[in-house]
């Protein structure tokens, strides 16, 4: 019986000794709070990641119905902010480049 009284009294003083031997103690002023949050967010390191480039593709297959007709009666569909014009040979959409004007593929046949 004293063995135990013995050991809960050490096992107490120990928990007492241990449990109060902070080194740093908290402030009870703001600004000290304050400082301590920008320590914090200064000392971690945030992950960027680099933002993956769309492809876009340089020819389409898309139902007629889908697309628009231009004022010159050629058809055009926008995908991703970029325009693709049929060319009425193929039947394929092209994503738009110079040269289309002048070749008499992409032009109306109608």
């Amino acid at each position: 019986m004293i063995t135990r009284i013995i050991f809960i009294v050490v096992f107490l003083m120990s928990l007492l000794i241990f449990g109060c031997s902070r080194k740093t103690h908290p402030s009870k002023t703001s600004s000290a709070v304050n400082n301590t949050k920008t320590d914090t967010a200064s000392a971690t390191k945030v992950a960027v990641r680099k933002k993956t480039k769309t492809v876009i593709p340089k020819v389409i297959i898309v139902n007629d119905s889908a697309a628009h007709k231009s004022v010159d009666g050629r058809l055009y569909y926008d995908i991703m902010g970029h325009r693709y014009w049929r060319n009425y040979k193929d039947g394929k959409y092209y994503l738009f480049d110079k040269s289309m004007y002048n070749n008499p593929d992409f032009k109306n046949p109608g």
